[in-house]
């Protein structure tokens, strides 16, 4: 099939496109730069590039027209931020596609109530960045169920990888963290340290598009959660990370508003937006309707990208 993927030099594109390449599907990558993926691959020699710029063309009103013109079979949309980009694209996109796939994020189900969270829980977002997202989401899949548009949405949760930091057992991405876990001195966190994270590796993300595809008929008109097996606590990936670095963790807690002093205010900002979405997310529904293997766990796909940094 004919895949048109937008933004797929991004850190899941890094897999996917290998993934669709392999797969016998004729691949064009919409970018609005030259930028190199994450991890080479020679895939990539197989794809042709379009660029565009999004947020340009979808100011002039004229995204969605430029990738339907593209004839498309199936449209991956990976940066997609507004409900209004959301609405151009599948306007122009209607009655010309087999499948649209929208990459979402977890943090549309804002606290949760119950855990883990499973994808038909009640919407709770917080913050532009998961209200947006929630709001894509009842889009999509209302054009999906009310109107026929192929529509399928997936929800990453802490993308992680080889090429980036990853979210560290604090809760932000100062690598600072994972350091003195190695040399084994005292790291302190927030609260009880028991708020948790829901990492998931990259190339695990690209998977679950990849089955979403293969099993269309189950995903259209649904969403499904992509992340690791398990959630972690701050706390118990602290101590999971201290052990692998071969050293016992000394931690102390403070609570939240004496702990943010000690941090940047980027840093704490970063924290409070993750610990107080804590997620905690099931992969029940796409293990049974997609087929959904996740190969890492939340600890093997951080530790990968903890061994790149250190080897540079």
């Amino acid at each position: 099939m004919r895949v048109v993927l937008i933004g797929g030099k991004g850190h899941v594109g890094t897999y996917l496109v290998p993934r669709l390449v392999e797969a016998g599907h004729e691949v064009i990558n919409i970018s609005r730069n030259q930028r190199d993926p994450y991890q080479p691959n020679g895939a990539w020699k197989q794809v042709q590039t379009v660029e565009i710029d999004r947020v340009a063309a979808d100011q002039q009103g004229t995204f969605g027209q430029q990738i339907a013109d593209l004839a498309p079979d199936v449209v991956i949309d990976m940066i997609c931020f507004t409900l209004d980009s959301a609405r151009q694209i599948t306007e122009a996109l209607k009655g010309k596609v087999q499948h649209f796939l929208h990459c979402g994020t977890i943090w549309v189900h804002g606290p949760s109530a119950v855990v883990p969270t499973t994808e038909e829980q009640p919407r709770r977002p917080f913050g532009e960045y998961g209200i947006q997202k929630a709001a894509i989401e009842a889009y999509l899949l209302g054009e999906a169920r009310q109107n026929g548009f192929p529509a399928t949405v997936l929800h990453p949760g802490h993308i992680v990888g080889p090429g980036w930091n990853p979210l560290n057992p604090a809760g932000h991405f100062n690598p600072e963290v994972f350091a003195v876990l190695a040399r084994g001195e005292t790291l302190t966190l927030p609260n009880l340290g028991m708020e948790t994270v829901h990492h998931v590796h990259a190339d695990d993300v690209a998977q679950i598009f990849i089955q979403a595809m293969a099993n269309r008929s189950a995903a259209v008109g649904e969403s499904f959660h992509a992340v690791s097996p398990a959630a972690l606590t701050l706390r118990g990936y602290a101590e999971s990370m201290a052990t692998w670095f071969g050293q016992a963790a000394q931690l102390e807690f403070l609570p939240w508003e004496s702990w943010r002093e000690t941090v940047t205010e980027q840093e704490a900002r970063a924290t409070w937006d993750h610990i107080a979405h804590s997620p905690n997310c099931s992969i029940a529904k796409a293990e049974r309707m997609l087929n959904y293997r996740p190969r890492y766990t939340s600890l093997q796909a951080v530790q990968e990208a903890v061994t790149w940094m250190m080897e540079r």
